[in-house]
C-alpha cells in the first residue's frame, strides 16, 4: 500500500550557521531509510502524467518501484536509460515546476520528491552494477562542441547508439555550467567528474583546451577529421551588463566571471593560487539562480554583508524557490523593487557604493509579469566595495561567426528547428543555451536528447 502522507520526506541538511563558512553540499541527500519512505508516496499512477514533465522522458515510476523494492543499482540503470546525468539533475533541476507539477500527489498534499530520489538512485546505485555496458560500434563519427548539459547529454545517447563520439571542450575541465557555474555546496564537481566518467566509459572521447572556431572550424571538422555529423552545444557564456556608470570600476564582476572564479579556478580554496580578492559589502544584481549562486559563494568567501538588488517584488523572482528560502536562511539581504543607477568610484578607481533608486510595479510587460517603473526622487545608495552583474547572458559568438551559412537570430542564438535541432547548415545540429539563450540545465539536456536522435536518423539515412 503507498504511503498516504501528504508531505514530502524532509531533506537533511547542514544547519545555515554551520553551512556559510564551508562549500560543502548544502542538501545532505536521502538515506536508505528517507528514500523507501518517500518511494512508498508513489501511486503508481497508470497514466504516469509525471513523466509527461520530464524534459529527458525519464520512466519515474518504474525506478521509483525499483528504489521502493531496494534494487538502488537497477533504479539508477532505468534512469540512464534515458537520463546521462542522473546524479546533477537530481541536485540542480527544478522538478517544482516540471515532473513533480504532474504528480498527482501534489492536487491533495506535496508532490512525491522525484528529484531527491533521483539524486539518491543515482548516488547510492553507482557502483551497484548500475554501469551501463560499452556498446559495438557502428563506423561512423560525430563531433559534439561543447562539454555542457546538452553536449554531454548528446554524446552519450549517440555513443549508447555505437557511435564514435568525440566531445570538444574549450576550457580545461568539461561540464560547461556545471563545472564553472553552479557552485560547489549545491553540485559538488566530484560528481560532475564521476558522469563525465560514465560517459567515457560509454567510449566517449573528451578532447579539452580545445577552442572550436579558433583552433579548428566546424568545416574542418568535416573534412579534415572526417566526422559525419556535428552538434552545437557552446552554450551562452557572454554576460550582459546594464550599461550604467562605472561598469568598468576595479571591484564589478560578471556573474560568470565570479562564478568561475570561485568554481573552476577554485578561488574559494587556499590550496589554489587561484583566490579571489576579498570584499566586505558585496551587492548582486539580479534575482535569479545565477544571482542566488553568486550572493551565497559571496557570503562562504567571508563578506560581511550580501545584498541581492532585484528590480521587481519577491513573487517575481525567478530563482527556484529552494534556492531563495536558502538564501534566506544563510542571511543574504534583501532590496526588492529596487534597480541600480550609478557605481560610485573612489579615488583608487575602486567600487566604494551603488547608487539605486525604488521601483513599483507597473502594466504586465511581455513576459507575463509587472513592469518595473522608477518613482522619481528616490534615490539612495548601498555601501559597496564589489558589484556582481547577474542579469543574464547571451551565446558565444564564436562558432556562428566562424562558420560561414550558420544561421543565428537577432539574440546571437543559433537558428535550429525546434522538433529536430537541424540548423541552417546540412549535417550540423545545435541546441541548449546556444539555441534557447540561459535556460535550465535539463531543458539542454532535453535538446540534446532531441538532437541525437535527429542525427542517428540522419545517419542511418532515415530522413
Amino acid at each position: 500500500m503507498p504511503n498516504m502522507i501528504r508531505t514530502k520526506t524532509p531533506m537533511p541538511e547542514q544547519a545555515p550557521e554551520q553551512r556559510i563558512k564551508n562549500f560543502s553540499e548544502v542538501a545532505l541527500g536521502y538515506t536508505k531509510e528517507n528514500a523507501l519512505l518517500e518511494a512508498q508516496r508513489c501511486l503508481h499512477c497508470k497514466n504516469s502524467p509525471c513523466i509527461a514533465g520530464c524534459p529527458v522522458n525519464v520512466q519515474i515510476p518504474d525506478f521509483i518501484k525499483l528504489i521502493e523494492q531496494g534494487d538502488f543499482g537497477a533504479a539508477c540503470r532505468k534512469i540512464r536509460e534515458t537520463n546521462s546525468l542522473p546524479a546533477v539533475c537530481g541536485r540542480v533541476c527544478p522538478q517544482e515546476s516540471q515532473c513533480e507539477a504532474k504528480c498527482v500527489r501534489g492536487l491533495k498534499g506535496e508532490a512525491v520528491a522525484i528529484g531527491r530520489l533521483e539524486r539518491f538512485a543515482a548516488d547510492f546505485g553507482t557502483g551497484e552494477g548500475s554501469e551501463a555496458k560499452k556498446p559495438a560500434l557502428n563506423g561512423k563519427k560525430v563531433a559534439v562542441v561543447g562539454g555542457g548539459p546538452a553536449g554531454l547529454t548528446c554524446a552519450g545517447d549517440l555513443a549508447a547508439r555505437g557511435y564514435k563520439v568525440t566531445v570538444y571542450e574549450a576550457l580545461h575541465a568539461a561540464g560547461g555550467v556545471l563545472t564553472y557555474g553552479i557552485p560547489e555546496f549545491r553540485l559538488p564537481k566530484a560528481i560532475v567528474r564521476q558522469e563525465v566518467e560514465n560517459l567515457k566509459a560509454l567510449g566517449v572521447e573528451v578532447i579539452e583546451d580545445m577552442v572550436i572556431g579558433k583552433v579548428l572550424s566546424v568545416q574542418e571538422l568535416f573534412g579534415e577529421m572526417g566526422y559525419s555529423a556535428v552538434f552545437l552545444g557552446t552554450g551562452a557564456g557572454l554576460p550582459s551588463f546594464m550599461g550604467i556608470d562605472g561598469e568598468n570600476l576595479i571591484g564589478v564582476y560578471s556573474a560568470n566571471e565570479f562564478l568561475t572564479r570561485v568554481n573552476l579556478m577554485r578561488g574559494f580554496d587556499d590550496d589554489y593560487d587561484t583566490p579571489l580578492r576579498p570584499f566586505e559589502h558585496i551587492a548582486v544584481i539580479g534575482g535569479g539562480n545565477v544571482a542566488m549562486d553568486a550572493a551565497r559563494c559571496a557570503k562562504r568567501l567571508g563578506a560581511k554583508d550580501v545584498t541581492i538588488v532585484y528590480r521587481r517584488s519577491e513573487a517575481e523572482i525567478p530563482a527556484r524557490l529552494e534556492e531563495l528560502h536558502h538564501a534566506k536562511q544563510e542571511g543574504i539581504i534583501f532590496h526588492l523593487l529596487t534597480s541600480p543607477v550609478k557605481i560610485v568610484a573612489n579615488e583608487k578607481g575602486e567600487v566604494s557604493a551603488l547608487e539605486c533608486v525604488r521601483m513599483e510595479l507597473g502594466e504586465p510587460d511581455a513576459s507575463g509579469r509587472r513592469r518595473p517603473v522608477t518613482i522619481e526622487g528616490s534615490n539612495f545608495t548601498l555601501e559597496s566595495d564589489c558589484v556582481i552583474m547577474a542579469i543574464g547572458t547571451s551565446p558565444n559568438p564564436l562558432v556562428p561567426k566562424t562558420t560561414p551559412g550558420l544561421e543565428t537570430n537577432r539574440h546571437g542564438c543559433i537558428v535550429a528547428d525546434e522538433a529536430t535541432m537541424r540548423t541552417s547548415l546540412e549535417g550540423v545540429y545545435a541546441g541548449g543555451d546556444a539555441v534557447s539563450g540561459a535556460a535550465t540545465v535539463i531543458l539542454a539536456m532535453g535538446a540534446g536528447k532531441t538532437a541525437a536522435a535527429s542525427i542517428d536518423e540522419l545517419l542511418r539515412g532515415k530522413n
